[in-house]
């Protein structure tokens, strides 16, 4: 964390002002509503406390669904001059490892007091929408208003349910209502996804993996697997940020914007399609990679992951820009949205702290809190940030995939290549799902290849896990 240039800890100032801070009375006042009698819900993963944000669906007399999404107030107690802004001025993002969660705020706000936790009244900044049964939306809205989580629930066990896989959840049994509440957020999820996909969002599909210990032992790698539960969450997260940016550009107030440019290496995106006999055209087009995407996907479903992690190598990572009033930005070319902000997780990125206030300011006709050059300058220190979060993340991954493979030096494993650059070139093996560097036999290969290689040493204090190429 230090050598990325992360701080660690927060200062003894903030500590002591967090010493000194308790429960925030909630205020409905003005524009905001009171909406706590709602069956909000929490999607989240098994262990978070960090709650950044609640759904709810609510049925209109035409039957049409409308869905509102809450996301925590965190300015209402991390204001611009706290003692806890530096340091998450500073981070900008929490950084988790499979060690250690190195939070953005205390967690004394970001799992309490900030946090959309259970059962707690809490101040929140609610974007809502009508789903059509197109997939488009209408009527967009975002207001203040009160709210109040009242079940916990976490991804995987709530997509089992909803895919016919698993028990109903007890959190959800002890809700009146949100049983069929919840039917109605995915129904709303998937036509939303559905119409995206059309639009020429990109339908990609990677492995994540997380450790499993057993004490201080690492016993495997779990695939992180997609479900409809976290559908619902990315899904109306895509739909609170896209409706976000435009009502800021709608109130000429500048918008911190989140983008990914046109790929810069299409060329070998195109290579790799006219290697499964299909052809793209010779300039970037999302629309025409996603019909790729989808045919490969139909071809051969089990290689399609990394397909996708290729696909997304080359495609380069996204960026923080501000988009200011009359002037354009170069969208984000993953998601086919011009329009596209960060700001429905304030507990765990600054980005969206930074959007809330904005926001926040444009609903009350006031100025913006930020100057041109400030937000010009976080826009940087954000995606620089973000970026060496993302290495310090793969850094300790590597460490835990290291220990778990240090007994296996000498083997043979199937690998596709993730990265070629001046560094070096990497591979993944695909079971385990790991990747390291490829020491030796790297001439001629280029990010989509498949090799055979051997496992030929590993250190699990720097997480180095290098191959040998064979065959």
């Amino acid at each position: 964390m230090e050598d990325r240039g992360f701080q660690t800890s927060f200062p003894d100032a903030a500590v002591q002002a967090l010493n000194k801070t308790g429960e925030k009375p909630i205020t409905v006042s003005g524009a905001a509503r009171d909406l706590r009698a709602l069956a909000w819900c929490s999607i989240d993963n098994d262990d978070s406390e960090d709650l950044d944000q609640l759904s709810v669906a609510a049925i209109l007399p035409d039957k049409t669904v409308k869905i509102l999404v809450a996301v925590a107030d965190v300015d209402f107690v991390v204001k611009k001059d706290s003692p806890w802004e530096d340091h998450a001025r500073h981070n900008t993002t929490s950084v988790y490892t499979p060690a250690i969660i190195f939070p953005m705020l205390p967690e004394k706000l970001s799992t309490d007091l900030t946090s959309l936790k259970f059962g707690a009244d809490r101040m929140a900044m609610v974007v809502e929408f009508i789903v059509q049964e197109d997939g488009s939306f209408r009527d967009p809205a975002i207001y203040p208003a009160a709210v109040n989580n009242k079940a916990k629930l976490a991804y995987n066990a709530t997509g089992a349910w909803l895919e016919g896989k698993g028990p109903i959840p007890e959190a959800i049994k002890k809700v009146n209502g949100l049983e069929e509440n919840l039917r109605r957020q995915d129904e709303a999820a998937q036509k939303l996804k559905n119409l995206r996909y059309k639009g020429g969002a990109l339908n990609l599909e990677t492995i994540q993996s997380k450790p499993i210990f057993e004490g201080d032992d690492i016993r495997d790698l779990e695939e992180d697997i997609p479900n409809l539960a976290k559908e619902i969450i990315q899904e109306f997260m895509i739909c609170a940020n896209s409706i976000t940016a435009k009502f800021l550009t709608s109130k000429n107030f500048p918008s911190f914007r989140r983008v990914v440019r046109v790929p810069k290496r299409w060329d070998r995106i195109v290579d790799l399609a006219a290697q499964s006999k299909y052809q793209l055209p010779a300039n970037p087009d999302s629309a025409a990679l996603d019909q790729f995407l989808r045919k490969a996907k139909a071809a051969d479903p089990v290689g399609f992951p990394d397909l996708s992690l290729t696909v997304i190598k080359l495609l380069g990572s996204g960026e923080y820009v501000v988009r200011y009033p009359g002037k354009e930005n170069p969208g984000h070319f993953g998601l086919a949205l011009r329009d596209y902000t960060h700001s429905t997780a304030p507990n765990r990125r600054y980005p969206d702290l930074v959007t809330q206030r904005l926001l926040k300011a444009a609903i009350a006709a006031s100025a913006s809190p930020y100057k041109p050059e400030e937000l010009d300058a976080l826009a940087v220190q954000c995606t620089v940030m973000e970026d060496n979060a993302k290495k310090v993340e793969r850094q300790v991954e590597k460490s835990a995939a290291a220990l778990l493979l240090q007994s296996r030096v000498g083997q043979r494993f199937d690998s596709i290549v993730t990265g070629v650059s001046d560094k070096g070139t990497w591979v993944r093996i695909f079971h385990p799902p790991v990747e390291g560097k490829l020491v030796d036999g790297a001439d001629g290969l280029d990010v989509g290849d498949r090799v055979s290689v051997k496992l030929v040493s590993t250190d699990a204090y720097r997480g180095f896990i290098d191959f040998r190429r064979i065959g």
